[in-house]
């Protein structure tokens, strides 16, 4: 399975790596499932875990991302045609379609149905599922 991971997705995984977004993020780290990267989804995850609130190790940061920008699929992706409720997360259904991928995201009311073109947007907990299932 191709996704891409939402920020709020990555940050929680590295957060909690016990919940579905880390498992998420142990799969893809493990290669078991294929993670679709863009420059701006990796500038993105690089800032907000910077961020001095989440007291996190930055040499640790830097290795994953440096790790993710690796095993990634990378794609550039196109703008979006339908305008979303933050401009910002485009990007991230932007690179799904690029890479053909599934978007994963806690903030489902950011990826309103009738903006999706189609696309497929889980809950981490529902992407875990869909990886069970297709097993």
């Amino acid at each position: 399975m191709r996704v891409v991971l939402d920020t709020n997705v990555v940050v929680s995984g590295v957060l909690s790596e016990m919940g579905p977004p880390g498992q998420l993020l142990d799969l893809a780290l493990a290669s078991e499932l294929t993670l679709v990267v863009e420059p701006r989804i990796l500038g993105e995850y690089r800032e907000v875990l910077a961020r001095p609130k989440l007291h996190l190790d930055q040499t640790v940061v830097g290795a994953l991302l440096e790790t993710l920008d690796a095993i990634g699929f990378s794609v550039t992706a196109s703008p979006w045609p339908h305008r979303l409720p933050d401009p910002d997360d485009e990007v991230f259904i932007a690179a799904a379609a690029a890479g053909i991928a599934t978007l994963v995201t806690g903030n489902m009311a950011h990826f309103p149905p009738a903006c999706r073109a189609g696309l497929r947007v889980l809950t981490p907990r529902e992407a875990l599922e869909a990886l069970r299932t297709s097993a």
